[in-house]
């Protein structure tokens, strides 16, 4: 704030309105504050809209628009935890489909269930599903 970083500024002024949003919509005032889990999904339902939008920015070819994205993008993933790489999940959803004896893809919302629900926050839901599908296939 002190360092006029206007980015940034935006940014937390964003987060602190969904943050009062989000209270709102769980049925608390305005002035209440949200769980850990609760401010984390607003994050990253953040993170999500950014990288949407840049992906959408670059494919209507307009750069300029997707670097303010991303920008933003930078600073929204500072406040999350620490993401697991694509192979750490991929060496997880194995571990784990061969300790609840997952053996085909009709029982694959078993394996969904847990292992969506231990990594929720940690790793991307994209490259869970597609671990996820990778160790069924």
């Amino acid at each position: 704030m002190i360092d006029k970083d206007q980015v940034r500024l935006t940014v937390i002024r964003g987060l602190m309105t969904s943050f009062t949003n989000e209270a709102i919509t769980k049925g608390r005032t305005p002035q209440d504050l949200l769980t850990d889990e609760e401010a984390l999904a607003v994050i990253s339902r953040s993170v999500k809209q950014r990288k949407d939008s840049i992906q959408q920015f670059t494919d209507a070819g307009r750069p300029e628009l997707a670097e303010s994205e991303q920008a933003e993008l930078t600073i929204l993933e500072a406040y999350l935890p620490a993401q697991m790489s694509k192979q750490e999940i991929i060496d997880y959803v194995a571990k784990r489909k061969t300790e609840l004896g997952v053996t085909d893809a009709s029982q694959s919302i078993t394996l969904i269930k847990a292992v969506m629900g231990e990594l929720k926050g940690k790793a991307d839901g994209k490259i869970v599903k597609e671990a996820i599908d990778k160790a069924l296939a």
